[in-house]
């Protein structure tokens, strides 16, 4: 699924005027680490999702794009 936004790192980020590299520092992994997540390259795990969420001190649903933005789409059940 290239292209699709899973997460919302880097927004929350910018949003908390934090960088990548406080970010990659808090959690004791490379910066291009935090790159990859902010990118949507690829997606931290579940664990390390809770680590930013509480690191950023928000809730760690606030991370996750809507399903839409992920370019999934939920259609009713019948």
């Amino acid at each position: 699924m290239e292209g699709k936004s899973f997460n919302r790192i880097k927004a929350v980020l910018a949003e908390q005027k934090t960088t990548q590299k406080e970010l990659a520092i808090a959690l004791g992994v490379a910066e291009g680490t935090v790159s990859t997540w902010c990118r949507n390259f690829k997606q931290p795990e579940i664990q390390t999702l809770f680590k930013i969420a509480w690191h950023l001190k928000i809730e760690a649903y606030t991370l996750i794009s809507p399903m839409e933005a992920a370019g999934l789409i939920i259609k009713p059940a019948k």
